[in-house]
């Protein structure tokens, strides 16, 4: 999705409180999930609301509600390809809200993803704030996305600052709208990489950073570095830097583990204590993206897995 003028932005915010009206809800799946549902009989025409906003499948005069289909034609997210018409956005739940994302397949370069990481990450951030006992005035969603992990501490650390970072316009342009559509305050979305652009400390500093080796470089996918870590280990050292006292970090992300040694964990843990900062290290999911292993990029992995390192800076 592209950068958008106000009035659609207003149009967005309005469909995606007409979905939520109907009591919609839909759980996002991998791209490689995604294509084998797609894949199967029967599946190459939307059936229900779900199919059409969930699936991206292509769908016929009836299945949308007349109300909702022209909210959709307000918004501009309607598009007919070879006399098919699609959705060009996807709407997803979480957290007790929709987001909306990017339409499957989210090839663009600047796609807005959301997905099951999405999911462990927010979780990831709700269980620390749930154990957090410091209080939260401003706060730093790196890579943000559709902003669905800063609108989770928005929701529940009331007149905070929330500062959704991303380097894509259009991941920027889907936080606010779905900021909006949550109906939360504080949202802040800014055009950074990293924090470079961006000043002052934070008391939380939140990421699920790309980590993957992508071939065709997408932003939300390519991570960096000799197996996907750079932007992760990036994210660390901009968290030591910018953490006020008492602030702490939530990362979460993918590690390869190659020769049965964790080579972003040992990085990782070594700029925390070089900083200063007090950290913890988890695997979440040893074993992730195995279909990646097929990858030339990662013939040297024993698995890819899935990891959450929260420091802290003591007050």
């Amino acid at each position: 999705m592209n950068p958008i003028r106000r009035e659609t932005e207003d149009a967005l915010v309005g469909l995606i409180q007409a979905v939520r009206a109907t009591g919609y809800a839909f759980t996002t799946v991998t791209p490689a999930s995604h294509a084998r549902v797609n894949a199967r009989p029967g599946a190459d025409w939307a059936r229900d609301l779900g199919d059409v906003l969930g699936w991206s499948r292509p769908f016929r005069e009836g299945i949308v509600p007349p109300d909702l289909l022209g909210a959709m034609y307000r918004a501009g997210v309607i598009e007919t390809v070879e006399g098919r018409a699609r959705a060009t956005i996807r709407v997803s739940s979480l957290d007790g809200e929709l987001f909306l994302h990017s339409a499957y397949p989210p090839n663009a370069t600047d796609a807005v993803f959301f997905g099951p990481d999405t999911t462990r990450f927010v979780s990831a951030v709700i269980m620390h704030l749930s154990e957090r006992d410091q209080p939260i005035h401003r706060a730093a969603d790196i890579g943000a996305g559709s902003g669905a992990a800063g609108i989770a501490i928005a929701k529940r650390a009331p007149g905070a600052e929330v500062v959704l970072v991303d380097i894509n316009p259009a991941a920027l342009c889907a936080g606010r709208i779905n900021a909006r559509a949550a109906g939360v305050g504080g949202i802040v979305p800014r055009q950074s990489n990293l924090l470079r652009e961006i000043e002052g400390r934070f008391d939380l500093i939140v990421s699920n950073p790309p980590f993957m080796i992508d071939r065709s470089g997408r932003t939300y996918r390519h991570g960096g570095g000799a197996f996907g870590e750079g932007l992760s280990l990036a994210v660390v050292e901009a968290a030591a830097e910018r953490l006020a006292p008492g602030g702490s970090l939530v990362l979460f992300t993918g590690s390869v583990i190659v020769g049965g040694t964790d080579g972003f964990r040992d990085a990782a843990l070594d700029l925390c204590e070089r900083a200063g900062l007090q950290a913890q290290y988890r695997e979440f999911d040893p074993d992730a993206y195995g279909e990646e292993l097929d990858d030339p990029a990662y013939a040297e992995a024993d698995r890819i897995a899935l990891v959450v390192l929260t420091a802290t800076r003591p007050a």
